[in-house]
C-alpha cells in the first residue's frame, strides 16, 4: 500500500486555515358488431422490458448531478446539505450493485459555516458543490484499515477553536482528501491548487468537532473509521455534496 511522506505541522496549520476549516398511434379496427367482452391484449417483449424497474439512482439527484457521477464509480458517498446557507448536512453510502446504486449507512454531518457554493472560493465558509474524486487518506493516528493510501503522522496536528468556541483538538485525526482543486494521488496535506490558490482547498472529511467547519465535511470519529474502511480504490469512490436544491438539478 503506498504511503506517503509525513508533512511538517506548519503547513497542516496552513492548510487549515485556508481550507477546512460540483410516433402516432394507429387508429383500432372498427366492427359493424359490438364484441360481447374484451380480451386482454397479450403481453409483447417490449411491453415486458418497459414494466421492468429503471436501476435504483442516489435518492435527490437531478439528471445535470447523475451527468456528472463517472461511468467507472461503483462507490459513491452522497452528502446532502439541508440548505444552501446551512451548516448541517445529512451523509449517505451508496454501493452500486445490480439493480443500480443501493444506499447503506446514513449519519448526520457538519459542512461549511455559511453553506454551500458552486463557485467556492478560499475563505468564503462555503463547502464546494460538486463531484469528486476521493483517492487518499490520512491522519494523525495510524491507518484504521483503509485501502487508500494513507498518510500517517504529525502535519495533521489541528489547534485552535471552531466557530462555536469548541476545541479542534483530534479533528484531524482521521481525513478522507476531497479532490477538489488538488491533485490526486498525493498526501491530503499536498499544496498544489490546479485550479489556483484563490479557489481555496484543503477540503477534507474529517472528524466532527461538534460545529460547522471552514469547507470541509465532518462526522463523528465511528463514522470516519467506518469510511475509510468502506472506500475502495478499486471501486473508484466519489463524493456527490451539496444542498438539496442544488443536487436536484
Amino acid at each position: 500500500m503506498p504511503k506517503y511522506q509525513p508533512r511538517v505541522a506548519l503547513l497542516a496549520a496552513s492548510l487549515f486555515l485556508t481550507g477546512c476549516g460540483g410516433g402516432a398511434v394507429a387508429s383500432p379496427n372498427h366492427s359493424s358488431v359490438a364484441p360481447s367482452h374484451t380480451s386482454a391484449p397479450t403481453p409483447t417483449a417490449s411491453s415486458e422490458m418497459s414494466a421492468e424497474a429503471a436501476p435504483l439512482q442516489p435518492h435527490g439527484l437531478g439528471p445535470k448531478t447523475l451527468a456528472q457521477i463517472p461511468s467507472d464509480a461503483r462507490q459513491l458517498v452522497l452528502v446532502t446539505g439541508h440548505g444552501k446557507n446551512s451548516p448541517r448536512s445529512t451523509v449517505v453510502l451508496y454501493e452500486l450493485g445490480e439493480t443500480g446504486w443501493q444506499p447503506g449507512a446514513t449519519w448526520q454531518a457538519h459542512n461549511a459555516l455559511k453553506g454551500w457554493s458552486d463557485h467556492h472560493m478560499g475563505g468564503d465558509l462555503r463547502s464546494p458543490i460538486g463531484v469528486f474524486g476521493l483517492t487518499d487518506a490520512g491522519g494523525l493516528l495510524r491507518n484504521p484499515g483503509t485501502k487508500l493510501p494513507y498518510d500517517h503522522g504529525y502535519g495533521f496536528a489541528s489547534p485552535g477553536t471552531g466557530f462555536e468556541g469548541e476545541s479542534l483538538a483530534g479533528s484531524f485525526d482521521y481525513v478522507v482528501a476531497i479532490n477538489y482543486n488538488r491533485r490526486p494521488g498525493t498526501t491530503p496535506l499536498d499544496w498544489t491548487r490546479p485550479l489556483g490558490a484563490s479557489r481555496g482547498g484543503g477540503i477534507w472529511f474529517h472528524v466532527d468537532h461538534g460545529g460547522p467547519t471552514h469547507g470541509c465535511v465532518s462526522i463523528s470519529e465511528t463514522h470516519m473509521k467506518e469510511l475509510l474502511r468502506t472506500l475502495d480504490p478499486a471501486r473508484h469512490p466519489v463524493v456527490v455534496m451539496g444542498d438539496a436544491a442544488s443536487l436536484a438539478r
